[in-house]
C-alpha cells in the first residue's frame, strides 16, 4: 500500500460546518477553500458537510435539559443507553434531534468550522448546535472516562467586521476565539489539534468611514487563504 493510500485510508473523513447568514460571506469563501483542498489531498474520503444557518439545529427544549441532567444522575452513560432513560415523548423528540449529530461529530476525523464574528461572538445558529451537540457523557469512553474527540483535528475560520488582534484597540471586545478554544478543548481536543484562522476587517469594502483600511483587509484575507490552504495541505 502507497504512503498516501494508507494516510487515505486512516482518515475517517471531514465534517464542515458554517454558519454565516450572509449571501455575502467570506467565513464560507474560506471554509471552502479549505475543504475543496482537504478534498483534492483525501480523495474518496468521506465529506460531511451542514449549513447552520439555511438548516438550524433546533434550539434545545426543557426535555433535552431533563433527559440530561437523568443521564448525568446516572454518572454520565454512553449514546446507545440513553434511550432507555427517556421517559416522555418530548424527550424522545430531543434525542432523535441529538444523536445524529453526536454521531456525525464522533465520526470526524477532522471537524472544519466556517464562523462569522457577531456582536463580538459566535452567530446564533453555531452557538444552537453547540448546545445541543454537547450532551452529557457523549464524548467520554464508558471505560476510562477519556475524551473519543482526543486526536479530533478542528479548524475554525473566521471573519470579522473589524480588528481585534493584539494591540488593536479592540483587542479585548474579541469573546469568539476565547469560547471556541475553551469549548473545544474542554469537550476534549487537543490544543495542538485546534486551529483558529481570522479574516479581519471584512467590513472596510463596505463602510466608508473604513474604506482607508481596505489594504489591511486585503492583507488579512490573503494571509487568512495561506493558513486555511495549508492547513488543509497538512491534513
Amino acid at each position: 500500500m502507497s504512503e498516501r493510500s494508507a494516510r487515505i485510508k486512516n482518515v475517517s473523513g471531514l465534517l464542515h460546518l458554517d454558519s454565516s447568514h450572509s449571501g455575502d460571506s467570506v467565513s464560507r469563501r474560506l471554509s471552502s477553500l479549505f475543504a475543496r483542498t482537504w478534498q483534492e489531498r483525501h480523495d474518496g474520503a468521506e465529506y460531511r458537510y451542514r449549513d447552520l444557518a439555511a438548516d438550524p439545529v433546533p434550539l434545545i427544549t426543557p426535555a433535552y435539559c431533563a433527559l440530561g441532567r437523568r443521564v448525568e444522575r446516572h454518572g454520565y452513560v454512553s449514546p446507545a443507553k440513553v434511550p432507555s432513560l427517556v421517559e416522555s415523548a418530548a424527550e424522545e423528540r430531543e434525542w432523535a434531534l441529538t444523536l445524529p449529530l453526536v454521531e456525525e461529530l464522533l465520526a470526524a476525523d477532522t471537524v472544519l468550522v466556517g464562523g462569522p464574528m457577531y456582536n463580538f461572538s459566535v452567530s446564533a445558529s453555531l452557538k444552537a448546535w453547540i448546545d445541543r451537540v454537547t450532551f452529557p457523557g457523549a464524548y467520554a469512553d464508558p471505560d476510562s472516562g477519556e475524551s473519543l474527540l482526543r486526536g479530533t483535528r478542528v479548524v475554525v475560520v473566521t471573519a470579522r467586521g473589524g480588528a481585534y488582534g493584539p494591540g488593536t484597540p479592540r483587542e479585548g471586545f474579541d469573546f469568539q476565539e476565547p469560547y471556541l478554544r475553551t469549548y473545544f478543548t474542554n469537550l476534549g481536543v487537543a490544543e495542538k489539534d485546534l486551529a483558529l484562522v481570522h479574516a479581519e476587517m471584512t467590513l472596510a469594502g463596505l463602510v466608508p468611514d473604513l474604506a482607508h483600511l481596505q489594504p489591511v483587509a486585503d492583507r488579512s484575507l490573503a494571509a487568512a487563504r495561506a493558513a486555511v490552504t495549508e492547513l488543509a495541505e497538512r491534513a
